[in-house]
């Protein structure tokens, strides 16, 4: 395999000019190699090749004083941006139920994302790129955190108009409190934050779907928009398929230029009726997408909910899923988070981390297991990747394996996108030595820790069935209990409150400590 040259950049926003270094493949979900593939040593973790003090490939100083080097393979990790947060939420509901979560819903990139971080932002669309870590009780072995963040959200009167098509489940299994009751209540709230120059459009599905209201201008129809939701009741069998379909041919039908076209899909996901492959569904939201640049965002209710389904469909649909399970959470994603993200600052978005193998012997990458992209794809703008919206933060951790000693030049990490509108690429990077690692996670800031105290709580969730060893430096639940009590208390934040509400219940469930 050709190796490609990395250099360290400060802040810079690159335009990549045709030619140079893209390579065509397929992305890591479609067959591309990912970090299992690349190799596992001790404790289960991808392991580098050991270096005798020869760096594979070219080095020399570049112009702003960093290394350029050509790293191994086993020393670069590329994914797609991910901003779903629906694995957290429905862990918190099951947990609250008295149930375990099943380990393979659980997904630590999910866990991390869904609390509040203080990189900072750009001025324009694009990203930052902040990157810091610390050491953990196990010898050699530190988190290191990847930051990215998009530009405040603007006020909503400055975002481009939106064309929202909402498709609602009102199979039989949401007349369970909590789930239509909920969703009729938030669509209501939702109608009155709109703007006049929004669209809305509403479909339902049981055993068929039903086009209940045709793409309608929120301006003088929101009596009419408010009786099409309040029209909603349960009945029969879920036909997700259908429901999708007809979704995405309401959506096409109402397609408005320069606004952003995004399908909303209501649901339990428990398709049982109709075209319930999962594969036949995924073609037509992944078709949608590609043609007319629909994209979705799944919100999932229900204590029974088909979490795996819903979130390889907005993936499939260049967008996100979340969950919720109470009226407050409920009214925050329909009346604030779903307007005042209605706008994209980037479509196709990767990261691509590379370390330093004079510094670094390996790495595990926490979550994103299914967000991979093979590393020669990072630049293949053909190749998908993730859409983000304004006041998002996207963050991923890493385990990391120093060598002994290690002085220097640590990682580098990039994230690459395109421009919503014009398509344009651009890229920006940032870096971190090995002297900036905190002596300890614990000592480290408190949204550092918050974020560690996340993936260390949904490694212990995982609980190794699915193969997958201790994340270094893991506290039993008790311990991170305690800590997340003590960062509620210093952050004043009761998202923070609630994570350590779950890590209280996780503990007595399992009778671990």
């Amino acid at each position: 395999m050709e190796r490609h040259r990395v250099r360290r950049l400060r802040g810079a926003l690159l335009a990549l000019t045709a030619g140079g270094l893209l390579l065509t493949g397929c992305s890591g979900q479609d067959g591309g190699p990912t970090t299992a593939d690349r190799g596992s040593g001790r404790n289960g973790f991808p392991v580098a090749p050991e270096n005798d003090g020869d760096v594979p490939g070219e080095q020399k100083n570049g112009e702003d004083g960093g290394r350029e080097f050509a790293p191994e393979p086993d020393l670069v990790s590329t994914f797609a941006l991910d901003v779903d947060t629906a694995s957290y939420g429905y862990a918190r509901r099951t947990l609250a139920g008295g149930r375990l979560p099943d380990p393979t819903t659980v997904r630590p990139e999910e866990f991390v994302n869904s609390f509040r971080q203080d990189y900072d932002r750009p001025d324009g669309n694009g990203f930052t790129v902040t990157v810091d870590g610390a050491r953990t009780a196990r010898a050699d072995w530190s988190l290191v955190r990847v930051g990215l963040a998009t530009r405040p959200a603007e006020d909503a009167s400055r975002r481009p108009p939106a064309a929202l098509t909402f498709v609602v489940d009102i199979s039989g299994s949401m007349a369970e409190p909590g789930r239509l009751d909920l969703a009729k209540d938030s669509l209501g709230v939702m109608t009155d934050r709109l703007r006049d120059d929004d669209s809305v459009a509403l479909v339902t599905f049981s055993d068929e779907a039903e086009r209940v209201l045709r793409p309608t201008r929120v301006g003088g129809h929101r009596g009419e928009i408010h009786d099409a939701i309040d029209s909603l009741s349960p009945t029969d069998s879920t036909n997700l398929g259908a429901g999708v379909e007809t979704g995405y041919e309401t959506a096409e039908d109402g397609l408005r230029k320069g606004a952003t076209n995004r399908v909303v899909l209501v649901s339990d996901a428990l398709a049982n009726t109709g075209d319930t492959d999962a594969d036949t569904i995924l073609e037509r939201v992944s078709s949608e997408r590609r043609e007319h640049g629909i994209t979705l965002f799944g919100v999932g209710v229900g204590s029974d909910y088909g979490d795996a389904l819903m979130e390889r469909l907005a993936d499939k649909g260049d967008g996100h899923t979340v969950y919720v399970s109470g009226e407050s959470e409920a009214h925050k994603v329909f009346s604030q988070d779903l307007p005042r993200n209605v706008d994209l600052t980037a479509r196709d978005a990767k990261a691509q981390v590379v370390f330093d193998p004079e510094t670094v012997k390996e790495f595990r990458l926490i979550g994103y297991d299914d967000r991979q992209v093979a590393d020669e794809d990072f630049r293949d703008d053909r190749v998908d990747g993730g859409e983000v919206g304004p006041g998002h933060t996207v963050t991923a951790l890493y385990a990391v394996r120093t060598a002994r000693h290690a002085e220097g030049h640590l990682a580098t990490a990039s994230v690459r996108w395109l421009d919503p509108r014009t398509r344009a690429p651009h890229e920006e990077s940032g870096g971190i030595e090995t002297d900036a690692l905190e002596d300890s996670v614990w000592s480290a800031g408190p949204r550092f820790q918050v974020t560690a105290t996340a993936a260390y709580f949904a490694d212990a969730l995982r609980g190794g069935d699915d193969g997958r060893t201790v994340l270094p430096g893991r506290e039993g639940l008790g311990e991170l209990a305690e800590r997340a009590e003590e960062l509620s208390a210093e952050t004043e934040d009761q998202d923070v409150a609630r994570l350590a509400d779950a890590i209280r219940q996780a503990s007595r469930l399992t009778g671990r400590d």
